[in-house]
């Protein structure tokens, strides 16, 4: 079933996704703010480990696990705040765009 746009009929419609879009860029920025302790908590253990290898294993033991800390942090939390974008795309928010007369509206679920 495609859809129309409700004012001119075209079928011509794309989304918008700006929930998604914002609810990620959001996420992501506050996973990798939530993340600081994933850092701390990686870099320590990286140096923990890294320490058998000496000095320079300590070092980039301790920038490596720092790194998968803020990433995962960054990461989990972007999809997370992606998916709840979704759900207020679908329930709250004029979610497609015509193209042909720019109008925009929702499909009922």
């Amino acid at each position: 079933m495609s859809l129309q746009c409700p004012k001119c009929n075209s079928t011509l419609i794309t989304t918008r996704d700006i929930g998604r879009k914002t609810g990620g860029a959001i996420g992501t920025v506050a996973g990798g703010v939530t993340g600081l302790s994933g850092v701390l908590t990686g870099g320590r253990l990286g140096m923990t480990v890294g320490i058998v290898a000496g000095p320079a294993g300590s070092v980039l033991g301790c920038l490596a696990g720092a790194l998968i800390g803020g990433l995962v942090g960054a990461a989990t939390v972007g999809v997370a705040g992606a998916k709840l974008g979704e759900v207020i795309d679908a329930r709250v928010l004029d979610n497609h765009q015509c193209m042909q007369c720019e109008h925009t509206f929702s499909v009922p679920e």
